[in-house]
């Protein structure tokens, strides 16, 4: 059973950055696929990054190319992710999430663990 911890979030001004980050507990990371996922007031939960899990391949959402950049420390168990040149429809809950593989699609990814979320508001 994993339990997933997410920091990081708050408010930033459009055009800042924010690290995400989530500490493992339970397993190592080399075993899981682990990503990040977002969910905007009133909008279907969105996937924005994944890791596989021993090939350690990164994948990304359209949405998520060009600013965002996953990594992981498999030695402290923690993934981050480094957002870059946010804008106010960056605004979301954001979730780190866990499975034994990265979901095929990024509408509702599923996962089988998931952290508490971190709220991140992107305004002026």
């Amino acid at each position: 059973q994993l339990q997933l911890v997410e920091s990081g979030g708050g408010l930033v001004q459009p055009g800042g950055s924010l690290r995400l980050s989530c500490l493992v507990y339970g397993s190592s990371l080399d075993y899981y696929a682990v990503g990040w996922v977002r969910q905007a007031p009133g909008k279907e939960r969105e996937g924005l990054s994944c890791i596989s899990g021993p090939e350690r391949r990164v994948y990304y959402a359209d949405s998520a190319k060009g600013r965002f950049t996953i990594s992981g420390d498999n030695a402290k168990n923690l993934l981050y992710l480094q957002m870059n040149s946010l804008k106010p429809e960056d605004t979301a809950v954001y979730y780190c999430a866990a499975a034994w593989r990265c979901p095929d699609h990024t509408s509702n990814p599923q996962y089988d663990y998931w952290g508490q979320g971190t709220q991140v508001t992107v305004s002026s």
